[in-house]
């Protein structure tokens, strides 16, 4: 099968895509209304709740838009490498969690993505108003795995 034909037939079965997909693979995150799957030899994540998803890619956006520096992101629309998307998508939730559970210590695995970004919608009156300062400190502290030399 060709990647072409691979990523159109992914979409098609998948058109409420997690946004935090990347993240949930790694094993570094939970969420309760992930729902896994197979199309060939990919896996992927279907979210189970429109506003959920909704919600979730708001504050990847907002994410994104506020970390452009720590990212080294020059343009606003600079396609993320794999690299970055996991400093931002495991790097933001990690800070998310800091800031609504008041944690000195951030687990190795997120519980639940749902529940977190629900909280912090609840908890700060909007994603929009988050404490971005503190969310970008994990996100540039994020170094994911490191390469074997």
């Amino acid at each position: 099968m060709d990647h072409d034909a691979l990523r159109q037939t992914y979409q098609q079965l998948n058109e409420r895509a997690c946004v935090y997909e990347k993240a949930l693979l790694s094993g570094l995150c939970n969420c309760r209304l992930a729902e896994r799957f197979n199309l060939a030899e990919r896996e992927g994540i279907h979210c189970h709740l429109d506003s959920a998803q909704q919600r979730c890619e708001r504050l990847l956006e907002l994410l994104r838009e506020r970390a452009r520096f720590a990212l080294k992101l020059t343009h606003e629309h600079d396609i993320l490498l794999h690299s970055k998307a996991m400093r931002l998508q495991i790097g933001g939730l990690r800070g998310l969690y800091r800031v609504i559970e008041n944690a000195p210590e951030i687990p190795i695995l997120i519980g639940d993505v749902n529940h977190l970004v629900e909280q912090a919608e609840e908890r700060y009156n909007g994603l929009e108003n988050l404490p971005f300062q503190e969310l970008i400190k994990e996100i540039a502290a994020y170094k994911g795995r490191q390469r074997l030399r």
